[in-house]
C-alpha cells in the first residue's frame, strides 16, 4: 500500500508540474493584460507597474521566478484586487466552494445510488423507466440552465428561497446552488448504479447467496452492492471535475464568494497570479481525487491489486 502511494505522488508531481507550466504560458499568450483598461493608462505608469511586478524581464526569468514563489506557498499579489494576495482570496473562497462541492457529491451519492439500486431491483418497471428517464434528462440539461429555472421558480415565483447572495450557515441559500451543481453527477450515479446492480444481481455469488435461504435485503447490501459501486467509484474523479467546473456557473449566478468565482474574474481581467492560483489547486484536488478512487476501488473489490508495472 505505501509503495503504491509513493508511485501515485511521484506521479502527481510531475503532472502538477506539466499543469503549472503550461497554463503560465497559455495565461500569458492571451491577448491583453493586467493594467489593461477603458481608459488608456499614460506609458510611463503601465511602464512602472511592469518593472515594478516584473513583466519588463524575460519570460522564462518570471517562470523560473514564479515556480520559486509558489515552492514557498506563495501565490503571488492580486493585480486587481488590490487589498488581497492571492492566498488571501483562495482563503476567502475555498472554504465557501469546498462546502458547496462536498454537499453537492453527498447529495449525488445519497440520492444516487438508491435510486439506481431500486431501477435495478425494479427492472423493466414503470418505476425503472420513469427513472432512467429523469436521469437522462438530469444528464442532457446543463447546469447554466437548471439554477436559473430553479431560481425562476423558488426565489422569484414561489418566493421560498433566496435567488443569490451568501451567508455563512445558511442552509437557504444553499439549497438552490447545491440543487443544481448536484443534478449531474446524480443522474450519471443512478444510471452507473443500476447498470452494476444489475452486472451483480447476474452474478453466480448472488445465486449463491439466495440458494443459502438469504433475504433479499442481506444480499443486496453484503454481497452486490460493493461490487456494483465499482462504476460509481470510478466516475468520483470525473464528477468532482464536473462539480468544480460547474461551480464556476452557480457562483457566478448565484453571487458566491467562492474559487469559481474568482477564477472566472481573475480571467477577464488577466489576473495572472490569481489564475494560475486557481488552477494549482484545481488541479491539486482533481489529483488528489484520483488517489483516492484508486483507494476506494481496492476496498470495493479486494481482489484489486496495484502491482508495480
Amino acid at each position: 500500500m505505501v509503495d503504491f502511494l509513493l508511485r501515485r505522488v511521484r506521479v502527481a508531481v510531475p503532472t502538477l508540474f506539466v499543469i503549472v507550466t503550461l497554463s503560465f504560458f497559455l495565461v500569458r499568450l492571451a491577448p491583453g493584460g493586467p493594467f489593461d483598461r477603458e481608459q488608456a493608462l499614460p506609458p510611463e505608469i503601465v511602464a512602472n507597474l511592469r518593472g515594478a511586478y516584473g513583466f519588463d524581464r524575460p519570460l522564462w526569468e518570471q517562470y523560473a521566478r514564479y515556480l520559486g514563489s509558489l515552492a514557498r506557498g506563495d501565490f503571488g499579489p492580486s493585480f486587481r484586487y488590490k487589498d488581497f494576495t492571492v492566498t488571501e482570496l483562495i482563503g476567502q473562497g475555498l472554504p465557501v466552494t469546498f462546502e458547496l462541492g462536498a454537499l453537492a457529491l453527498a447529495a449525488a451519492l445519497g440520492i444516487g445510488v438508491p435510486v439506481g439500486v431500486f431501477a435495478a431491483l425494479h427492472r423493466g418497471s414503470w418505476a425503472d423507466r420513469g427513472t432512467m428517464m429523469l436521469a437522462a434528462l438530469g444528464i442532457a440539461v446543463p447546469t447554466f440552465v437548471v439554477l436559473p429555472f430553479l431560481a425562476l421558480c423558488f426565489g422569484i415565483h414561489w418566493r421560498w428561497l433566496p435567488v443569490a447572495g451568501w451567508e455563512p450557515g445558511s442552509v437557504r441559500h444553499l439549497v438552490l446552488p447545491v440543487t443544481a451543481l448536484s443534478l449531474t453527477p446524480l443522474a450519471y450515479v443512478a444510471r452507473l448504479t443500476r447498470g452494476g446492480m444489475l452486472e451483480a444481481m447476474s452474478g453466480a455469488f448472488v445465486r449463491t447467496a439466495f440458494a443459502k435461504g438469504l433475504p433479499l435485503r442481506t444480499v443486496v447490501l453484503r454481497h452486490a452492492l460493493r461490487p456494483a459501486l465499482l462504476p460509481v467509484a470510478g466516475y468520483l474523479a470525473p464528477a468532482v471535475a464536473s462539480i468544480m467546473t460547474g461551480s464556476l456557473v452557480v457562483e457566478s449566478i448565484a453571487g458566491l464568494p467562492g474559487m469559481g468565482r474568482y477564477l472566472v474574474q481573475g480571467a477577464l481581467n488577466r489576473d495572472y497570479t490569481l489564475v494560475l492560483g486557481m488552477v494549482v489547486v484545481y488541479s491539486t484536488l482533481l489529483i488528489g481525487m484520483g488517489l483516492v478512487v484508486d483507494l476506494l476501488y481496492l476496498w470495493l473489490d479486494p481482489r484489486i491489486r496495484f502491482e508495480r508495472e
